[in-house]
């Protein structure tokens, strides 16, 4: 999930930077190459802190 996202948002923030000059591709792998592992770190962080709060927020409407 943290690949495919940061896949999708380098994408959209190269082109809204830098428009689609010819080495467009270039620069997008380029950011996605930083991107991705910094998504995966905060995959790993926010993941469990998600299922904890969903987990609170259930048990709040169960009771």
């Amino acid at each position: 999930m943290a690949g495919i996202m940061a896949f999708l948002m380098t994408a959209l923030v190269t082109w809204l930077n830098l428009g689609l000059p010819p080495d467009f591709v270039r620069h997008w792998l380029q950011a996605f190459a930083v991107a991705w592992p910094c998504a995966a770190c905060a995959a790993f962080i926010a993941i469990p802190v998600a299922r904890r709060a969903t987990g609170l927020i259930i048990a709040v409407i169960g009771e």
